[in-house]
């Protein structure tokens, strides 16, 4: 009778980096409810991981598993955590009030719920429709779980003066739809990607240098593939 796990054998080496990512997501969930700047680094180094085991599958073959591993990892981290991370930025702002739920943190949790599903949704539909091609419609969940970190660590909320919650709300209802939305996204060229994968790396490392330089500088890259890629980024040929 065999006694080794039911994975070995089955799993591949890019599958690793699928795990940690959905392990991140869950560490990310959990620490917001105490440190949301963590937890908001947390979600960058769980979007490194997306993209670490996709460069590794491309080196050692992917598995069977890897595309379902990969969509099941990413709803941890790109659906639950971030919707987590918005109701707990706007739980701590507007707290409970007479033991109910305040009408704004209600507001909160419809949107973030929103957000669950359509992320659920939308890598569902990638996992039947796109992930054999070099596009796919709708805002992938790691832009928008990256966006919604960003917007924490850089300190954009106090720049504009409006409150976390209230920028961090509007963001996250506006993805429900860009996530389902019957845009076309094309991927990032592998030179893109690692310039995105350095930026990432610098803004968990040091999210307070120079003026949160680093968090701001992946921001203006993030909005800007979100605003322009769909007209502007195809590939050649």
């Amino acid at each position: 009778m065999r006694v080794s796990p039911r994975f070995v054998g089955h799993l591949g080496v890019a599958d690793v980096a699928t795990v940690a990512n959905a392990a991140l997501g869950f560490v990310a969930a959990a620490v917001a409810t105490v440190d949301v700047h963590l937890a908001a680094r947390l979600l960058l180094l769980a979007a490194i991981a997306d993209g670490v085991d996709g460069v590794l599958a491309g080196i050692y073959g992917g598995s069977d598993v890897g595309p379902l591993l990969d969509s099941l990892a990413d709803v941890a981290s790109f659906g639950v955590a971030p919707a987590l991370l918005v109701f707990v930025v706007a739980d701590g702002e507007w707290g409970r009030s007479a033991g109910a739920l305040d009408a704004r943190l209600a507001a909160a949790l419809v949107v973030a719920t929103l957000f669950v599903a359509m992320a659920v949704v939308r890598l569902g539909l990638y996992a039947a429709y796109d992930s054999d091609g070099e596009s796919t419609e709708g805002v992938q969940t790691t832009l928008a779980a990256t966006v919604i970190a960003l917007l924490v660590l850089a300190g954009v909320p106090h720049l504009l003066g409006v409150s976390t919650a209230t920028l961090l709300i509007l963001v996250a209802g506006v993805s429900v739809y860009l996530m389902v939305a019957p845009v076309p996204y094309p991927d990032l060229y592998t030179r893109d990607q690692l310039v995105f994968g350095g930026l990432q790396g610098l803004a968990i490392l040091l999210p307070n240098a120079l003026g949160k330089l680093f968090p701001r500088v992946l921001l203006v890259f993030a909005l800007g593939y979100l605003l322009l890629a769909p007209r502007f980024y195809w590939r050649e040929g």
